[in-house]
């Protein structure tokens, strides 16, 4: 879980700063944050199934 957890905080620095990048404002920063961090929340799930899998 604790990859999940990272990937999430991952993306959402990531999709604030692409709002940031693009003039967006608080509120898109937020929403950039939380898609992102949902993406890649899934994206972290993902890669911890297959490594418990494999281990």
């Amino acid at each position: 879980m604790v990859v999940v957890l990272g990937m999430a905080i991952l993306g959402a620095v990531l999709g604030a700063l692409t709002a940031r990048k693009r003039n967006g404002s608080g509120a898109d920063m937020a929403q950039y944050a939380a898609g992102y961090g949902i993406a890649f929340a899934l994206v972290g799930l993902v890669i911890s199934l297959i490594l418990v899998r494999l281990v």
